[in-house]
């Protein structure tokens, strides 16, 4: 899980570039099966702050009906703070230590 999360960060602070669709089809997809993927682990413990926030990056990340802002300057700020609630939520999971 913690390497999907960070992948998702990845991505997004790469999206910050100048780069073809295709790419930006790409991070919507897996943005948001790292954000659904966080709201079904995290839904076991409640509705909680994780589930609703990701829960909220993906509605607008999702790649089946687009929200479209049609200006990158919009999107940076997103996906930004995106990145960063991917990277925190990574390094609070907890490690399953055998």
């Amino acid at each position: 899980m913690k390497t999907l999360l960070l992948i998702c960060a990845g991505l997004l602070f790469i999206g910050l570039l100048n780069l073809p669709i295709g790419y930006y089809t790409l991070l919507r997809i897996v943005v948001t099966i790292g954000s659904v993927a966080v709201v079904i682990s995290e839904f076991e413990n409640g509705l909680n702050f994780w589930v609703i926030t990701f829960g909220l990056i993906a509605i607008l990340f999702n790649p089946l009906i687009p929200v479209y802002l049609n200006d990158k300057s919009a999107w940076m700020p997103i996906d930004i703070i995106g990145g960063i609630i991917f990277i925190i939520k990574s390094f609070t999971l907890k490690q399953n230590i055998k």
